[in-house]
């Protein structure tokens, strides 16, 4: 019945204002009957001025000029360069006798400012425009309670409202106060309002957000954690995600509607977040629906989802934001696309798939039953937010439903294939005995015929060591022979010549020729010293031959290897200058010595006297490289080697550097076998390295060389530390 009287009196309102200065009659039926206010913003009979003058506020003043504008109709097109809006609004109203001695309030819920007057006299103010010499101050309109006016029953009454209000900096197309709506500029409220809005207006919203808000967090954090337990399960994350999306857009709708100390950037950005959340629910929503019920992700989905997002955030910038007519198709595009999954997939569902299904319907429902509640102002607000907690948490909760059964599909899943684990274990156990029944019956069979293999091999190993044996003593008779038969030859060829020159001195000498004697006796002398050399050439062979076959019998023993070396590398020098065998035309032998020891290295357990002999030999190599280099008068050639130490791990490694002529590519892997040598006859017995290589062996060891035919070498010797 009172719907069908405020039906009557709204369509009979126009009709009552038809002059500009014509008064509006307030009756008791206008208010809200649950409420207990009256918005006046929409009523005929406002006029508008453009300006600041406060005498406009009088009661008694001229009309001419002003024109008629409700403050509902207010635009960002009146806005100056700078975005400002400043105005004055007037009515007459006259208040209906039945109101008797009923007491009145006045308020606006705008981020505009605004002075209120009646007749003339200020009675209340909002923010500040700016008439007490105070700069310009937004108005919050949130948690503001009704100021008291005094409004006498049958009376006539001037209400002016002065206004200022500006256009954001990036949304200039429409007012601050239009985001709130400029409906709510002004309001005469009864003496119900405050306590209504107080009990009702903000403890039972503020109860039924953190409602909304706890129970989505709670179900966030749990889809985290399984989603964190299970990887793998890439629908978890997008219901993570989801659910964590709604509970910050309950949170950013909570925020930017309740809270009191907000300015207005404040607002607008907690309403772009809530609207790019929104986006973002809508497109996981749709991507969820599209993994679950046909496992893929189509090229014209993607296109239509990032389109529905762009669109998305375009609508931000259009005046009512959640309801202009772009917003509302595109949310019934998304339905219709979600729709669009859900039936083209109803034969196939199964299982877990149910609950989503159950939990989009759901919400739709309570959304559509929420909007036509709405559309019908019926006025119980706790019937809103029961509807508004159906289709907030509908979702959340048949994701948590989802997520459940999913698990419980998945843990049947893995119950049966663990069955089916066991009786394939079952059989391939069998099959396992029967095989090794098979194999244990081949490997008998195999192992008789690898004994008397065995037993072959090693008649023919023994045979084989045997003829290794005499063809290495072979080959190593055949060397020996070879190094010794050069000095030998060279004593048995002088010992003839000093036969035969013996019996020419006696010759001489029976006949008297003491010149010839004399001659004779000096080329004997000369031979006796070839021999003499010769036969201490082959005594270094014979000797290098033991020292190379001889088993070391020394001790190990904690040694400073940087002092052993540096000891050889002087005792080298010394001994080589001492051998140089140039004339007395020539300079003896110089070398440029440089050193680097690593002195972490602290004593190793060597044998000093083998691995010194091992140093001494490959330090005479690299003076007798670089002396060979230097016979050949190469300008700016200077002889130089370098020694150093260095630890690396448990591996102490000693270079031995020259720049000689280095070794040939063709011949560096036969360096070091016995007897080899690149030394001219006479000079070397090719037992150096091969003595030295043996040593490092010895010690665990090894020598590695590397060499630039031309340039020089470099002999690298490793040992443990």
């Amino acid at each position: 019945m009172k719907l069908s009287i405020r039906l009557v009196l709204i369509l009979l309102l126009p009709l009552t204002i038809t002059a500009q200065d014509s008064t509006v009659m307030i009756s008791q039926d206008m208010f809200d009957g649950k409420s207990d206010q009256l918005f006046m913003s929409a009523m005929k009979g406002w006029i508008f001025k453009q300006g600041s003058d406060t005498a406009w506020a009088k009661k008694n003043l001229d009309p001419a000029g002003w024109k008629k504008l409700k403050p509902t109709d207010l635009s960002a097109t009146y806005a100056d360069k700078t975005g400002r809006v400043e105005g004055w609004f007037r009515i007459k109203i006259k208040m209906d006798t039945a109101f008797g001695d009923k007491a009145f309030s006045i308020k606006g819920s705008t981020w505009a400012a605004s002075d209120f007057y009646i007749d003339g006299k200020l009675v209340a103010s909002q923010g500040n425009t700016g008439i007490n010499g105070m700069p310009y101050h937004e108005h919050n309109p949130y948690g503001n309670l009704a100021t008291a006016i005094d409004l006498k029953a049958g009376k006539e009454y001037t209400i002016a409202v002065h206004f200022v209000d500006y256009t954001p900096s990036l949304l200039s197309f429409q007012l601050k106060s239009q985001f709130t709506g400029l409906s709510s500029l002004i309001r005469i409220t009864g003496p119900g309002y405050n306590k209504y809005f107080l009990l009702k207006g903000v403890k039972e919203l503020v109860t039924f957000y953190i409602v909304w808000i706890s129970v989505c967090a709670i179900l966030s954090l749990l889809f985290w954690f399984l989603y964190l337990q299970n990887p793998f399960e890439k629908n978890l994350l997008v219901i993570a995600l989801c659910s964590t999306l709604i509970t910050l857009a309950e949170y950013c709708q909570f925020s930017s509607g309740t809270n009191t100390t907000m300015s207005f950037t404040g607002f607008a950005v907690y309403n772009f977040l809530f609207v790019v959340f929104v986006a973002a629910i809508c497109v996981l929503i749709t991507l969820l629906l599209a993994r679950i019920f046909k496992g893929r992700l189509s090229r014209g989905l993607k296109i239509y989802l990032i389109v529905f997002s762009a669109g998305m955030i375009i609508t931000y910038q259009l005046p009512d934001n959640i309801a202009n007519p772009l917003t509302i198709g595109l949310l019934a595009s998304i339905v219709v696309v979600g729709a669009y999954y859900i039936f083209t997939s109803w034969r196939k569902l199964k299982g877990a798939q149910w609950a989503i299904v159950a939990g989009t319907l759901s919400t739709l429902i309570w959304a559509i039953a929420y909007i036509f509640v709405v559309t019908l102002r019926v006025q119980n607000d706790s019937l809103n937010y029961m509807l508004a907690t159906g289709y907030s948490l509908s979702f959340p909760l048949s994701l948590l439903v989802y997520v459940a059964l999913r698990f419980k599909e998945a843990f049947t899943e893995v119950k049966m294939h663990a069955q089916q684990v066991i009786h394939l274990s079952e059989e391939k156990k069998q099959q396992a005995l029967n095989q090794q029944k098979k194999l244990e019956d081949e490997v008998s069979r195999q192992t008789l015929e690898l004994r008397n293999t065995l037993n072959d091999l090693k008649s023919t190993q023994a045979q084989l060591i045997q003829s290794e044996k005499m063809a290495s003593l072979g080959e190593l008779t055949a060397g020996i022979a070879h190094e010794i038969q050069n000095p030998l030859n060279f004593v048995n060829n002088f010992s003839d010549v000093n036969t035969e020159l013996v019996d020419e001195l006696r010759s001489e000498l029976a006949v008297g020729n003491l010149q010839s004697v004399d001659e004779i006796a000096n080329s004997i002398k000369d031979n006796e010293q070839k021999i003499n050399h010769h036969g201490k050439r082959a005594d270094a062979i014979v000797k290098g031959m033991l020292q190379h076959s001889r088993t070391s019998g020394g001790k190990k023993e904690l040694t400073d290897i940087n002092a052993l070396t540096d000891e050889y590398i002087r005792l080298a020098y010394h001994g080589f200058r001492a051998k140089d065998p140039r004339d007395a035309a020539h300079k003896s032998f110089n070398a440029k010595v440089e050193t680097g020891f690593d002195e972490s290295i602290g004593n190793i357990n060597i044998v000093p006297q083998d691995m010194g002999r091992a140093l001494l030999n490959l330090i005479n190599n690299a003076f007798y490289a670089v002396n060979e280099k230097a016979k050949q008068n190469i300008p700016g050639y200077e002889p130089a080697i370098s020694v150093s130490t260095k630890k690396t791990g448990n591996t102490v490694y000693i270079k031995i550097s020259d720049n000689g002529g280095g070794i040939p590519q063709k011949i560096a892997d036969k360096i070091f076998q016995p007897f080899f040598t690149t030394k001219p006859t006479g000079q070397g017995t090719g037992l150096g390295l091969s003595l030295a290589y043996d040593i490092v062996k010895a010690h665990g060891g090894e020598i590695n060389v590397n060499s630039k035919d031309g340039l020089g070498s470099e002999f690298i010797i490793a040992i443990p530390a």
